[in-house]
């Protein structure tokens, strides 16, 4: 028997109306609704290119004719970084739009917020935008899954550089005070072993800060070396300033997060940000390296077509291009059985997945035991232009690695 559309709109009104939607969201309905929460306001408003660059990507997806003939509907709400706002919005999406998943939402206590929601509700939870590492409990909450290299991890790879490269050198870390700065401060700690008596000075510091003259002055006095920007881009700007302004040119190194040159090193002043030292694993998209990689040139193509306000000089840009493309593998895995259990089983059965604005020889390994997606990096500096790799691709899952870091 034939089904008209005008009947399945109806199912669907009188299925959406109940308390038990999941045959309307996972079976009928014509489009796949993503939701995703981003802080498009605030102090960490730097990261809503991701959610940008995302909503983007599914507008070419739906231009190429969609997923297995379907639609993306790509649905993204401002959380402003503020968890009680990740709730409300969180369930809107769940409840009010139905959406099949979440996606790609940004931060640590943010998600950490509605993870318990979403786990008993079995509604995937996927590809966070966050380095925590409870994102990877698979008998806990198995409908939850990050996206990148741990922070934790980031730190350990830190640590092996200084000991390598400037032993017995005095170190002074600026962290932020959440637990983004805590697990990469710890990582580093844990990767310097014994050598972790050479921080001679670290400060705590709040995203609101408005300044961070006597944190960075406080850090100069201690006469340390090297030093770790552990915050977010736009305190790792006012710190790169101030350091600058003071005439200090210690070893720098700076997290992940913060390494866009859009959001961190250009508001610095590029001329004070040569040298500075961070991890990879994507592609940057301002190194003339990649001129003539066909990836990089689609990527740019995508940019001027899909998400012309946008800045190829951000990393976020990126970063939110390989996610969304890597929850598209997932969902063209999917079939014809777009069924929450079918997507997180896809989502954990990713075998060398390799965005195409991954570097080469890091791809994207999952399993059912698995909850890390991206466990390689490397190490990288700034010349003044773009990021120039130095030393090889590092697997951070074996850089001090001990049992707390594997699935549960």
């Amino acid at each position: 028997m034939r089904i008209s559309l005008k009947t399945i709109a109806a199912f669907l009104l009188l299925a959406a109306s109940s308390k038990d939607v999941s045959v309307a969201d996972e079976v009928l309905d014509l489009d796949i609704r993503i939701g995703n929460v981003m802080p498009y306001t605030g102090e960490l408003a730097a990261f809503g290119t991701i959610g940008r660059a995302e909503a983007a990507y599914f507008d070419m997806i739906n231009a190429e004719g969609g997923i297995n003939g379907r639609k993306v509907k790509f649905i993204s709400y401002d959380d402003g970084a503020d968890p009680v706002a990740t709730r409300e919005q969180t369930a809107k999406l769940v409840e009010i739009d139905h959406v099949l998943l979440m996606f790609g939402s940004l931060g640590t206590p943010q998600n950490l917020a509605v993870r318990p929601y979403l786990n008993e509700r079995k509604i995937p939870q996927l590809f966070i935008a966050s380095g925590d590492e409870e994102w990877s409990h698979p008998k806990s909450f198995p409908w939850t899954l990050g996206f990148p290299p741990t922070y934790r991890s980031e730190g350990r790879i830190y640590a092996n550089y200084i000991q390598a490269s400037y032993p017995e050198r005095r170190i002074a870390v600026l962290w932020q005070n959440d637990q983004f700065g805590r697990d990469l401060f710890r990582g580093l700690q844990e990767g310097l072993g014994d050598w972790a008596r050479m921080i001679v000075s670290d400060v705590a510091v709040e995203g609101t800060e408005k300044s961070l003259d006597m944190q960075v002055d406080q850090l100069q006095s201690s006469g340390a070396e090297i030093v770790l920007l552990d915050v977010a881009p736009a305190m790792a700007a006012k710190a790169l300033r101030r350091m600058n302004d003071i005439g200090w040119h210690p070893v720098l190194l700076l997290d992940n997060a913060s390494a866009s040159i859009a959001q961190a090193l250009r508001p610095a002043g590029l001329e004070n940000s040569i040298g500075v030292i961070s991890t990879a694993f994507l592609k940057d998209a301002s190194d003339p390296a990649w001129k003539d990689d066909p990836a990089m040139q689609a990527w740019s193509a995508f940019m001027d077509k899909y998400y012309p306000d946008g800045d190829k000089a951000d990393s976020n840009a990126v970063f939110g291009y390989a996610s969304a493309e890597t929850l598209a593998q997932v969902l063209r895995q999917c079939g014809d059985d777009l069924s929450r259990e079918n997507i997180l089983r896809q989502a954990t059965a990713l075998k060398n997945f390799r965005p195409s604005v991954m570097l080469p020889s890091i791809s994207i390994s999952t399993s059912p035991t698995d909850y890390r997606p991206i466990k390689q990096m490397r190490l990288v500096q700034f010349d003044g232009y773009t990021w120039q790799p130095i030393g090889e691709v590092i697997e951070s899952a074996f850089v001090g690695t001990t049992g707390q870091d594997r699935p549960n």
